[in-house]
């Protein structure tokens, strides 16, 4: 099939940007296209317009701001992956981008372009839930920030505004000395899309002790959850594997799944409570320099 028509633009600003979402309800963003156009050759989408904001230079880039890491929406995946930022300060997103499609859809595919699409399993929106980031918006009216918590609302499904544009994601850094992230997923291929994924982040003191815990699951429900029962009652404990479990337990039967051709719903609770417990052992294991 071919995409139904549509108008193409180009805009040289943000604000020529936010003035053409305005004029038109219909209209779509598009960055690096990986999902979008795709979606547009099976008629899945029918934009009168996509308004492509690869070039603009306000969008693009990776700086670090008031204890966050700052990531443009059309920064490139690829671009993120080797950033001495992000592998630095973090960790978490940098062991998950190797696992986000492909070399070929990451050299094409943006940052902000994964958090918008909403995809259920997509690891980008899953690091941004587990850590608590902050995703931040422009339109006409200004500028307007949420938690991930907050603009994830379903599959392929946000709080984006109408007529407003994704510009920046920015992911807390976390001060602590011994840092460790773990990270899982199920899928039919390696990089394909997740039946169940796992992701989580650590810190200890100098006695072994986790201070800090982060643990999020993507792809079992209609958008990636964290665990804060969890991670609340693993502070304070050695992170045993005993302790990992018995916390994971507390939310695992909270958590909404969803059965589909893939698999069932009874499949992935029991899989995401497998695959938290071992990325929170390996974030431990991390922490403690036992692995990698």
């Amino acid at each position: 099939m071919k995409p139904a028509p549509f108008e193409y633009v180009r805009p040289d600003s943000l604000e020529e940007t936010c003035a053409l979402l305005a004029a038109d309800d219909d209209a779509r963003i598009i960055a690096g296209g990986q999902t979008l156009v795709p979606m547009l050759a099976m008629r899945l989408a029918r934009p009168t317009r996509l308004v492509d904001i690869l070039r603009l230079r306000e969008l693009n880039g990776i700086r670090e701001d008031g204890g966050a890491i700052v990531i443009g929406a059309a920064t490139r995946q690829a671009d993120a992956e080797g950033h001495s930022l992000v592998a630095a300060r973090l960790p978490l997103l940098a062991k998950v981008l190797p696992w986000v499609g492909h070399p070929p859809t990451r050299n094409r595919g943006t940052v902000g372009g994964s958090i918008a699409h909403a995809d259920p399993s997509a690891e980008i929106p899953l690091v941004s839930v587990t850590l608590g980031a902050e995703i931040v918006l422009r339109s006409e009216a200004g500028v307007e920030a949420m938690s991930a918590d907050e603009f994830f609302i379903g599959p392929m499904v946000t709080a984006i505004p109408m007529g407003a544009c994704l510009t920046e994601v920015r992911l807390p850094v976390w001060t602590a000395k011994r840092v460790g992230v773990g990270f899982h997923e199920i899928s039919a291929r390696r990089s394909d899309f997740a039946f169940v994924s796992a992701a989580a982040q650590v810190a200890l003191d100098t006695a072994g002790t986790c201070t800090q815990c982060a643990i999020g699951v993507g792809g079992a429900g209609d958008r990636p959850v964290r665990f804060d029962g969890a991670s609340a009652a693993l502070v304070g404990t050695k992170l045993s594997n005993k302790d990992i479990e018995d916390a994971v337990n507390m939310d695992i039967g909270q958590l909404e799944t969803m059965s589909d051709l893939h698999a069932s719903a009874d499949y992935r609770r029991r899989v995401a409570a497998v695959l938290a417990c071992r990325a929170v052992g390996d974030a431990r294991d991390s922490a403690l320099g036992l692995s990698s």
